[in-house]
């Protein structure tokens, strides 16, 4: 895959007359939201299709795989909308390969959901994914849980191949984290034991393979307690061969200070849990001034942490899928900021003629554009080029894989990227 960042004077015919490539090639690939008013310093992911298959009567994704030798999930992860249609249409075109795209590496990757995605979008998803999380169960200090609709996200992900992962995390019911809750459970060990003993039943239920135990901002004095509950449940799921894995938030040090690390001790939850995932992105936030989610200086220096104090093989890296618009001029306490998809990003710089810069320190898109009541805003994004860096910080940090947070929007750069630099693990 080649990354072209558009120049002004480009039109789509020019740059698929440029590589060689149908214009519906790259509109499809990239499922541009502005293909006939691309933005300069948009940047565009441009695939070569090297073995094409004709659709006929009677054909299904299995046989053709059959017929090439090549598994369904790559036809998928290479033609990720016919995940979208029951059937395909005798007459569509199928890439089964693209020219000069062999993975660099293997890797494992997590996707985040809330019950409510839109079916199409998970569909299109999960033949990315090794894991799906499905964001999530809370509890009571008592040990009860607090389900969520999730038997119909668990079957879809069943059919491609993709195993779930239950999330357990102290919130409210208005979706806020809460310290007490956290607390409560640590200090009362019968509420605890019967917690996990519902949690393993649910999992052995319903079929999930894992836990994701998503705990943030843990009071400071209770950081010996939550490493306590993290060994209680793996001792518990290891030997029904479940896995433990840990949300953590992004430190740079042993010592950071701050609600929302100080009872995050890598060391320590590395040791025990399977899987953890630093949440590498929130540097730019809806409250913040604006910036970038994830700029990659930072969540560098967040990896480099990490694999001093953590075997790289248990480590996912988090990635952001969402940006942010920031209206100015920010004030702090006052300004919040609208979050968009990444998508819309680049749909609502056509729309008011913004120019796409680039932060080569942050390796992350912006633009500015003043909107029709004279407001100017401010966008930090994510495109094919920064998810490019992002990722490619895997392989060379040793990295297990990633954890995206969230797969609610399909991002076709980013997907694009995962299929031309690696291999997805199966479960």
């Amino acid at each position: 895959m080649e990354i072209y960042v558009v120049q002004s004077g480009d039109t789509i015919q020019s740059i698929a007359e440029r590589f060689g490539v149908s214009a519906e090639r790259i509109i499809t690939d990239n499922e541009l939201p502005n293909p006939n008013n691309l933005v300069v310093g948009q940047s565009i992911g441009i695939r070569i299709p090297e073995v094409v298959h004709t659709v006929a009567e009677g054909d299904s994704l299995f046989s053709i795989a059959e017929q090439y030798n090549v598994d369904p999930s790559q036809i998928l992860r290479n033609n990720p909308t016919i995940a979208e249609d029951e059937f395909l249409t005798p007459g569509e075109e199928v890439v089964i390969t693209f020219a000069n795209e062999e993975p660099i590496d293997s890797i494992i990757i997590n996707g985040y959901a809330y019950p409510f995605i839109q079916r199409n979008v998970l569909r299109k998803t999960l033949s990315f994914l090794t894991y799906l999380s499905l964001f999530t169960y809370g509890f009571t200090a008592q040990g009860d849980l607090v389900p969520i609709e999730d038997e119909e996200l668990i079957g879809i992900a069943e059919e491609f191949g993709t195993a779930p992962i239950m999330m357990l995390a102290p919130m409210t019911a208005d979706g806020n984290f809460d310290t007490q809750i956290a607390h409560d459970m640590f200090v009362n060990p019968e509420g605890q034991n019967r917690l996990i003993e519902n949690i393993i039943a649910t999992m052995q239920a319903k079929g999930y393979v894992g836990l994701d135990i998503d705990f943030e901002f843990i009071l400071p004095e209770d950081r010996q307690s939550f490493i306590n509950f993290i060994a209680n449940v793996q001792s518990r799921l290891k030997p029904l061969g479940l896995l433990t894995l840990v949300a953590l938030a992004p430190k740079t040090s042993g010592e950071q200070t701050g609600l929302l690390y100080e009872a995050h001790d890598y060391p320590a939850i590395g040791a025990i849990a399977d899987y953890v995932l630093l949440m590498t992105y929130e540097w730019g936030y809806l409250f913040s001034p604006p910036m970038p989610t994830a700029p990659l200086n930072n969540v560098r220096q967040v990896l480099e942490y990490g694999v001093s104090v953590i075997d790289p093989n248990k480590i996912l890296m988090g990635i952001p899928n969402y940006s942010y618009d920031w209206a100015l001029p920010y004030v702090e306490g006052e300004t919040m900021a609208e979050a968009l998809s990444n998508q819309e990003a680049i749909a609502r710089a056509a729309e008011f003629g913004a120019t796409i810069q680039f932060d080569e320190v942050a390796q992350v898109p912006f633009y500015t554009y003043t909107d029709p009541n004279g407001v100017v805003h401010e966008v930090y994004f994510d495109d094919i080029r920064s998810m490019n860096a992002k990722f490619r910080l895997i392989p060379e940090f040793g990295l297990a894989g990633a954890g995206v947070w969230q797969i609610m929007d399909f991002f076709p750069g980013m997907w694009m990227v995962v299929n031309s630099l690696f291999t997805v693990e199966n479960a």
